[in-house]
């Protein structure tokens, strides 16, 4: 049972790198999408994904719900790879959810999940400060989420360019 959380920048690689550890893992597979396809453009995205995963995966939809999602289909000897943490707290906030309670029921709930997970998460504070209030509000819980979530996982990685570095083992 393994608990890893993969980080990185837009385009870097991490979701290719994500799928080549859980597909390492165990033939049991299970994509969890936080994704919601809002307009063309994002369901052009969520296709591109969708046809870059091998056979072998089961598709979960879980905008909001990640922690009830990870309960009902992670089991030992199988992977639930969740991509990602971003896409899921950007649609917490939009739903005007307590983002700092989801946050501390999914790191309680991970240490109780009794298959391997691999989290996709983007690392958002290397760049510009955002412009506006909800930017930098976004862009800081997306850092308490990312430190929260690695505090929990066995093993983290940053993708830079396509190549991992571990940053936790």
């Amino acid at each position: 049972m393994t608990r890893s959380l993969i980080l990185g920048g837009a385009r870097s690689g991490k979701s290719a790198r994500a799928l080549r550890a859980a597909e390492a893992l165990s033939p049991g597979r299970i994509f969890i999408a936080t994704a919601e396809a809002r307009d063309e453009e994002m369901a052009a995205r969520v296709a591109k994904h969708r046809a870059e995963r091998e056979n072998g995966w089961r598709t979960v939809e879980a905008p909001l719900d990640l922690i009830g999602a990870l309960n009902v289909h992670a089991a030992p000897g199988s992977v639930c790879l969740v991509d990602c943490l971003t896409l899921w707290l950007s649609n917490l906030m939009l739903a005007e959810r307590d983002a700092e309670y989801e946050i501390a029921a999914l790191c309680d709930g991970i240490e109780c999940i009794e298959g391997s997970v691999v989290f996709v998460s983007n690392e958002i504070g290397l760049g510009l400060v955002p412009e506006t209030p909800l930017g930098r509000r976004f862009r800081d819980a997306q850092g308490r989420l990312n430190q929260k979530v690695a505090a929990v996982c066995d093993r983290v990685e940053f993708v830079a360019a396509g190549l991992p570095i571990t940053l936790k083992a």
